[in-house]
């Protein structure tokens, strides 16, 4: 096989995976693997400005300027419910899928992040299961690495699955990721993953973003 060959092959490849993921259609093991956010040297006004987005101890309590916009939120948890049920994944009753939702738009939010990117960042990382741990080590809903424990918190990496403080730190990292790629989210998710500058994870997020679009 050519060169040329083998990449378009690579590439059918890639669009066939996402597609089916975004759809639902692959299974856990069949879906890319978490990989791992590597350490890196912090600045002291980016390390205290990122421990004090952790350390909040706001509740995930959604705000909003509307009854229209409260109106839509809700629609969207409606919709979103019921794309969990389908799922196999920890979040086995009303109230949890519920709390993690509210969860998710809280700090998708209040980082700036598109909360269906989050949900499929979560597809593809955990597939929706809190106490799930990859090869690298990396815990919960987000696949945090424990070093962001030690980094940003009190060193307590048990804390990543516990549901709300895993999220926290997820679009809290995330964020900062995309802040460093001045909003190249190619190569934000990349980072995240421990690949930066390689095409199969973001194109299988990416992917799984599109099943949690909504519109309503």
């Amino acid at each position: 096989m050519t060169l040329p060959l083998a990449r378009a092959g690579l590439s059918r490849r890639l669009c066939l995976q996402s597609t089916l993921l975004a759809g639902g259609l692959l299974l856990p093991q069949e879906q890319a693997r978490a990989g791992a956010q590597v350490e890196e040297p912090l600045v002291d006004a980016v390390r205290n400005a990122l421990s004090s987005a952790i350390a909040s101890s706001e509740p995930p309590e959604p705000v909003f300027a509307s009854t229209e916009a409260r109106m839509g939120y809700l629609r969207w948890k409606v919709e979103m419910n019921r794309r969990l049920v389908s799922r196999r994944s920890d979040l086995r009753t009303l109230q949890d899928r519920d709390e993690f939702l509210q969860t998710v738009w809280y700090n998708s939010k209040r980082s700036r992040l598109d909360v269906d990117l989050v949900l499929g960042l979560i597809q593809v990382e955990s597939n929706f299961r809190k106490r799930a741990i990859s090869s690298a080590g990396a815990r919960g809903f987000m696949q945090v690495m424990p070093f962001w424990t030690r980094v940003l918190g009190d060193g307590d990496a048990n804390k990543l699955f516990n549901m709300h403080t895993n999220l926290r730190f997820g679009c809290v990292i995330l964020r900062h990721y995309l802040d460093r790629e001045r909003g190249d989210l190619f190569l934000t998710l990349g980072r995240y993953n421990g690949s930066r500058g390689q095409a199969p994870y973001p194109n299988v997020v990416l992917g799984a973003k599109k099943s949690w679009e909504f519109n309503g």
